[in-house]
């Protein structure tokens, strides 16, 4: 397994961790308290993912620093077809600021949106891996 492939499931692990994480101490603690939950499994996620990758080029070094054209066209796919859900997480925010619906529900629809993204895009990189390129 490539490290640009570990780096996927590591991404598609701590996104939905992370976000599993968040839901269930909004749920446990209330909607008032949400902004610090949030911002801390955010960081959280990010620490989590760096010290994960740094982890696996540890475990197999011999793999870390190596990419071909292959893991880069891969790579920049998965991420065109994660930011699909950034849109659609925007949009969805920009309506519900539209109808001034509370902050708490615009928040939490971006924060959806991010880690939708990073989910779907860390799947369309590990299918690319196992199952190569789909042209349409």
């Amino acid at each position: 397994m490539s490290s640009e492939e570990k780096s996927a499931w590591i991404m598609a692990f701590v996104s939905v961790g992370a976000y599993a994480i968040y839901v269930a101490l909004v749920a446990t603690r209330g909607a008032a308290d949400y902004a610090p939950i949030m911002l801390w499994t955010i960081g959280a996620s990010i620490v989590a993912g760096i010290v994960l990758r740094i982890v696996a080029a540890i475990v197999s070094p011999k793999d870390a620093d190596k990419k071909d054209s292959r893991d880069r066209e891969i790579f920049r796919r998965g991420e065109y077809i994660g930011q699909s859900f950034l849109v659609v997480g925007g949009v969805a925010a920009l309506l519900l600021a539209l109808l001034r619906v509370d902050y708490f529900w615009i928040a939490n629809v971006i924060y959806l949106g991010f880690v939708l993204s990073a989910i779907l895009a860390s799947i369309a990189k590990v299918m690319a891996y196992r199952k190569g390129f789909v042209n349409w």
